[in-house]
């Protein structure tokens, strides 16, 4: 049976905090083999001194920006979704503003997979137990309403599990399936996490087959490649990018068709030329 419950007594992280000290002191006593940390990835990003001044923060957008999905004007301002330096797409580049101290903004872990390994490594010397980890980090979905946590670094966790050529209840074959289990898990926590209980650490347990040995790929593992993205833009982008390829299009088609007029232009010229002075001699 899986549970999850929250871990009590971590608070406030500031830059340069021993953070596998804070939660091991937190879950003395209550971790087990094969339990799964659910870490919120603000604390994360706290101990590792990324916090920012807000009147950057559209900097620090652009900063973090590998290429921009969509963007869209509103009366509070301009929201860019956008997909970022760890290949995730999201909402200001993952640069938020919550739970952090007033006139501060704070960006995204530098390596979240790196830092769920060294929390994993930390919580194995200081506690004696082997567990998955998982940061966490809030996002919007396209076509759904409302947020929801998604794994963006892991360590000790498979997180997909494939059942691609398995047969389901019936006998059918599965073809497409793969389960996003440290998605999966990153919402349940989120549940007793919350965005407001000041509790940035939860845990998960009874899902032991899904912790690993291996550190494994992490997070990254998760990303789609462009190759087999079917949503590589917005709507109004993908519009305005294919009128675009249009235009291109029609526009060397046409400079051909002239460059091909042109030559013919000049063959029957020269025909013509040659003709009279076959017919003067």
């Amino acid at each position: 049976m899986l549970t999850v419950f929250g871990l009590d007594g971590i608070g406030e992280v500031t830059e340069g905090d021993d953070l596998g000290a804070l939660v091991a002191a937190a879950a003395e006593g209550q971790l087990e083999d094969g339990d799964i940390l659910l870490v919120t990835s603000k604390i994360v990003s706290k101990a590792e001194g990324r916090m920012r001044l807000a009147a950057d923060r559209e900097q620090a957008i652009t900063d973090e920006t590998v290429r921009v999905v969509a963007r869209r004007e509103h009366p509070n301002g301009v929201t860019r979704i956008v997909e970022n330096r760890l290949g995730l797409v999201m909402a200001a580049a993952g640069v938020d503003a919550s739970n952090t101290p007033d006139g501060t903004i704070l960006l995204l872990p530098v390596d979240p997979d790196e830092s769920a390994r060294h929390l994993r490594s930390e919580l194995r010397t200081r506690l004696g137990v082997d567990v998955g980890v998982i940061i966490t980090d809030t996002v919007g979905r396209p076509w759904r309403e409302g947020q929801t946590d998604m794994a963006i670094g892991a360590a000790g966790i498979r997180v997909v599990d494939d059942l691609r050529g398995q047969t389901d209840a019936t006998g059918r074959l599965l073809t497409v399936t793969a389960a996003a289990v440290a998605d999966e898990l990153a919402a349940a926590g989120d549940l007793v996490k919350g965005k407001t209980s000041g509790r940035p650490v939860a845990v998960a347990r009874g899902l032991p087959h899904f912790v690993t040995e291996e550190d494994g790929p992490g997070a990254r593992a998760l990303v789609r490649d462009a190759e087999r993205d079917m949503f590589r833009l917005g709507s109004d982008e993908a519009y305005a990018a294919g009128y675009a390829a249009g235009v291109a299009s029609r526009t060397e088609a046409a400079s051909r068709t002239e460059a091909s007029r042109t030559e013919a232009s000049r063959t029957e010229a020269s025909r013509t030329e040659a003709s009279r002075t076959e017919a003067s001699g």
